[in-house]
């Protein structure tokens, strides 16, 4: 019995230290992976820290701003030097909203370049606003994309419809005139298709007009504009150095008169929106 005992007491003391050596076996592997993974966190960081260091940027599908404005638009946080950081910013979080752009896309090309892709607003006119002081731009529904008291060169300013306000992202108001702004964002649309955007557009007395310098034009009110806007556009080149209006308000398949009177200008006011009627504004 005893020889029994002391066996038994050998075996449990054997598989007490077998118990601690896989614990410490155990232990010391947990602390090797443990070591081995803060070894290369550690690898890591300093890649990211050295590596990843922004020293190349490119900028596609800007017209309004330039290169230079949009890169420090994007790079004007603590640690935008690294380009793995602005590119999970731009990722994760919203970006800061910049007047005239839609959106802003980031491409990590290598490790130091990073190359930005500009959406803008499809931007079609702005006109003014005199209770807001302020221009609202457009787009080609109509729609008000931005409202600045900025200036963007290029764009088409449009005198002679009445507005009494606008809002960001909501359609242009303007009374019972539903007819004469669909008659503008045909005209605007066009003009941009064929490239022969004006400096202003005109609306007075039903009738549009468009003015490129010394030469205006006529395109009366608003029918067969695709057909009025092709005669123009190769009319346009032969009246280089001339002062004039080219009339076209009368153009149509059985009347194809076009004539120009040298000399013969409107005048267009600054900004000569006017307040809208009574029964303008209660229809809004």
């Amino acid at each position: 019995m005893k020889k029994l005992a002391g066996k038994k007491r050998n075996t449990g003391v054997r598989e007490s230290v077998r118990k601690r050596r896989k614990r410490r076996k155990i232990g010391r592997m947990i602390l090797t992976a443990i070591l081995i993974i803060a070894m290369l966190a550690g690898l890591c960081a300093i890649l990211i820290w050295k590596v990843f260091v922004v020293k190349s940027v490119s900028v596609k599908g800007n017209e309004i701003y330039t290169d230079k404005q949009i890169e420090d638009w994007v790079l004007d946080k603590e640690y935008s030097w690294n380009s793995l950081y602005v590119y999970f910013e731009n990722k994760c979080n919203k970006t800061e909203e910049i007047p005239f752009v839609d959106s802003l896309r980031i491409r990590l090309k290598s490790p130091q370049k990073l190359e930005i892709t500009v959406v803008e607003k499809g931007i079609l006119g702005y006109l003014y606003v005199p209770s807001l002081g302020k221009n609202a731009y457009f787009d080609k529904d109509g729609f008000v994309v931005e409202i600045s008291s900025e200036i963007i060169p290029g764009v088409t300013k449009i005198n002679g419809l009445s507005v009494q306000t606008a809002e960001l992202y909501k359609k242009l108001s303007i009374g019972e005139n539903s007819k004469l702004l669909r008659t503008l964002l045909s005209v605007t649309q066009l003009l941009k298709k064929y490239e022969r955007v004006p400096e202003v557009i005109l609306i007075q007395n039903s009738n549009v007009y468009l003015s490129y310098g010394a030469i205006q034009v006529n395109l009366g009110s608003g029918t067969d504009l695709n057909e009025k806007i092709l005669r123009m556009d190769q009319i346009l080149l032969q009246l280089d150095g001339m002062s004039g209006m080219l009339h076209l308000e009368t153009w149509s398949e059985t009347n194809t008169d076009i004539y120009f009177r040298n000399g013969e200008l409107v005048e267009i006011p600054n900004d000569v929106q006017t307040v809208p009627t009574q029964d303008d504004s209660t229809q809004q």
